[in-house]
């Protein structure tokens, strides 16, 4: 862990990220000590198996709507007999060719670990069966998608919200295992908590960013002024 965290979340869902930059952000997280995982739009098989392929430790795939998507994605990540992967051991999975196939395909299906996000209606509506499936290791809560399905936008802690978090804590800790959300504030995650959640994702680098220069000017407030300041809000220490 560096600094407490565990892991860095790579989102290649919402982002343009290439290959080539998940395999570099992957070494850069192995070579401190960190995982990484990359949450991916789950439309091939190929969008599921190169980002582990690359050295991502999970795969997470977005806007999951039913049981048999999910049994799909499943048999995209896992080798068999839990699912259809193609093996190739030239990579870091594989210990790039040093270890024995049988290793190879043990390893994968037991330390390359699977998410699936409920942040739909549909698999709101399924969460149990969901959370039953084979290679299925981990549901992670998409709380602001969710909260526009459920009518509530923005409300994180609505009784809506509240009710459908409990659920899903009820079916992934019934199955034993685990589940996970983006939290948007210390009291949600709170609660999110008292329901048992273990994997939390607290920020993105937008929101890391915003938050230290907040912090900054709080800690320096009252050296920020308006006064001199250009209409067109430009910085310009000649009128300091």
């Amino acid at each position: 862990m560096v600094g407490g965290y565990q892991a860095i979340w790579i989102d290649e869902e919402h982002a343009g990220v290439t290959l080539e930059q998940i395999e570099t952000l992957a070494m850069a997280c192995r070579s401190v000590g960190l995982d990484s995982y990359v949450r991916v739009a789950p439309t091939d098989y190929a969008s599921i198996m190169r980002p582990m392929e690359a050295g991502v430790g999970g795969i997470m795939a977005a806007q999951v709507r039913s049981v048999a998507e999910s049994e799909q994605i499943v048999r995209w990540a896992k080798f068999p007999p839990l699912g259809e992967r193609g093996a190739n051991a030239s990579n870091f999975e594989g210990g790039y060719g040093t270890k024995s196939l049988a290793d190879h395909i043990r390893d994968c299906n037991e330390d390359r670990w699977l998410s699936l996000q409920i942040e739909t209606l549909e698999a709101l509506d399924q969460v149990e069966q969901i959370a039953a499936i084979p290679g299925v290791d981990n549901l992670f809560v998409g709380p602001a998608d969710l909260s526009v399905a459920l009518g509530v936008p923005g409300d994180f802690l609505h009784p809506k919200c509240r009710e459908a978090l409990q659920r899903v804590s009820q079916a992934t800790l019934s199955q034993g295992k685990s589940w996970g959300i983006l939290v948007r504030s210390r009291e949600h995650a709170d609660f999110c908590r008292s329901l048992g959640c273990q994997f939390y994702a607290y920020a993105n680098e937008l929101a890391a960013i915003l938050a230290g220069l907040r912090s900054i000017r709080d800690s320096y407030g009252d050296f920020f002024t308006t006064e001199n300041r250009s209409p067109n809000n430009a910085f310009n220490p000649a009128k300091l």
